[in-house]
């Protein structure tokens, strides 16, 4: 059996090597009180977003380096709210694709992972939403360690219900109620001596002194939210100190960039940009003097809105991805009487294209848009701007990873982006 001490030693001793080298990512640890777990549950590690619960054999076999990375891990999880972001997907692929964008992130900031860390680097850059639909169903990788926010909390929440006597078969439940009358009326089975309760619960205490505490029970939806908002406070100051020390590295400054923007649906972000640039406004032209008012009032006008959609066919971006961005334009433009016009592009303009829809026209994905190529946006931007007249605005979909043209163009540019890359210029909305 390990030695305690020598356990407790060793995680305060990675805690601040975390602190001192790494303080981003220290002080996100120092938020997690460590606890003993009992083994019988906890094989590794493990956390609900508010404890850091671990078994004492494991960490004893670990060495400091590989100390102060599952102690990072746990911290991120909680800072990333992975225990607030699964909603409809299945846990143990939610799981995987959890463990599969925090540790790349960890190894690559130069820490050293343990053994059984799931490690695939190119989902590096990815968030656990991407990565989930390359994770198969009966996909059997374990995870570094147990996430316990909601861990069988549907077998749990079943078990809750179960009344005592739900099961037949229990030869104590039998025992119960075949009790001989003259057993039952003499003591009922809450009657214990108060001397046999109190060595009952000492011997419970000590045995959770010894094995360690028991699992957590899962969040509640209340607690996620609440333990969310405070995670992206805690994230936001970690960041903050540990710039003003120097020490955030590139990766992880764009990662905390990204995870602290708002985080608005992009259709509704998408509707807004939209109908900023629609050219509906009030004319003081003076009217018809056969109206007899001398009053000239102001009237509303409206002209056609003129929007070119890109599309990114380098193969970054899935058709059923595609078709759903087509359909939310579609859905849009009718209310603004906007006419689009849309061109697909990898390296190269698509052949068959442009795809002109009038206002009035169903906007669709074209049968055929070719490309699986590099990734160039210049082509786009060159035939935008050799047009008579400039578009009221161009939006891209796309990763972002490709060549930007130097100069940005003329006219507003709205970029949908699939991933955490930034752009140079325009007006960037997040895919969640």
């Amino acid at each position: 059996m390990s030695d305690q001490d020598a356990i407790e030693t060793k995680l305060a001793a990675a805690r601040t090597r975390l602190i001192i080298d790494k303080p981003f990512l220290g002080a996100l640890v120092l938020r997690l009180p460590l606890k003993k777990a009992d083994p019988a549950w906890c094989k590794t590690t493990a956390t609900d977003a508010k404890n850091f619960f671990y078994n004492a054999d494991y960490i004893d076999a670990l060495n400091l380096s590989q100390t102060e990375f599952i102690l990072a891990h746990e911290a991120l999880h909680c800072a990333l709210s992975h225990f607030a972001r699964r909603e409809h997907r299945i846990k143990h692929r939610w799981d995987i694709a959890c463990d599969y964008a925090i540790n790349p992130i960890l190894k690559k900031d130069g820490l050293t992972p343990p053994p059984g860390a799931l490690i695939e680097f190119s989902y590096e850059g990815m968030t656990a939403e991407e990565i989930y639909p390359y994770i198969k169903d009966n996909d059997d990788s374990e995870t570094l360690d147990q996430h316990m926010y909601d861990d069988n909390s549907e077998g749990k929440s079943e078990q809750s219900k179960a009344k005592p006597n739900d099961n037949p078969d229990d030869p104590q439940e039998n025992k119960a109620e075949n009790r001989p009358p003259e057993e039952s009326d003499g003591q009922s089975g809450n009657d214990e001596k108060p001397d046999e309760r109190g060595r009952d619960q000492e011997s419970s205490a000590d045995s959770e002194a010894k094995d360690g505490v028991p699992p957590p029970a899962p969040l509640t939806p209340q607690e996620k939210e609440s333990l969310s908002v405070q995670w992206q406070q805690r994230m936001a100051g970690a960041a903050q100190t540990a710039m003003q020390a120097g020490k955030l590295g590139a990766d992880m400054a764009r990662l905390v960039d990204f995870l602290l923007q708002p985080q608005l649906p992009w259709r509704m972000l998408l509707a807004r940009y939209m109908t900023q640039v629609a050219r509906d406004d009030y004319s003081y032209t003076r009217p018809s003097t056969r109206r007899g008012d001398p009053a000239v009032f102001p009237s509303l006008r409206s002209a056609q809105l003129d929007i070119v959609v890109a599309l990114d066919t380098s193969g970054s971006i899935s058709e059923t991805e595609m078709s759903e961005f087509i359909s939310e334009i579609d859905a849009i433009k009718g209310q603004m009487r906007a006419r689009v016009t849309l061109q697909a592009c990898d390296a190269e303009l698509a052949k068959d294209g442009p795809w002109l829809y009038e206002a009035w026209e169903t906007f669709e994905l074209p049968k055929k848009l070719g490309g699986g190529g590099g990734t160039r946006f210049v082509p786009v931007f060159d035939w935008a701007e050799r047009q008579d007249r400039a578009p009221d605005l161009l939006i891209y979909f796309t990763d972002a990873e490709g060549e930007f043209p130097k100069v940005p163009p003329n006219f507003p540019v709205l970029w949908l982006v699939k991933g955490k890359h930034p752009v140079p210029w325009g007006q960037r909305v997040q895919l969640n």
